[in-house]
């Protein structure tokens, strides 16, 4: 997969020095990922949520916080389109983010 942005992500391990080594960790994977449906990403991240709008939301370090990702499988593109804690995700659609 080609993700895109991977700053989002750096910005959040500099702020949240524990997520570091699990974004990097998941970041590496999804890379080399060819995820074409919904069900291979559950195969392989059994408690990733699937929404709808092509929104997965991944567990992040132990589920300490939460990864959404909107997926293009058709062309091999995954959007980081929110990084926080528990309390920022209630706080968001992650349908629509």
């Amino acid at each position: 997969m080609r993700i895109i942005a991977r700053s989002t992500l750096r910005s959040f391990w500099e702020a949240r020095r524990d997520s570091e080594g699990a974004l990097k960790a998941w970041f590496q994977e999804a890379k080399q990922a060819k995820w074409t449906n919904p069900n291979e990403i559950k195969a392989v991240y059994h408690n990733a949520s699937i929404l709808k709008n092509n929104r997965v939301v991944f567990n992040i370090a132990g589920n300490r916080y939460r990864l959404v990702v909107r997926i293009n499988y058709k062309i091999g593109i995954a959007w980081i389109r929110f990084a926080g804690t528990h309390e920022e995700y209630d706080k968001i659609n992650a349908e629509e983010v």
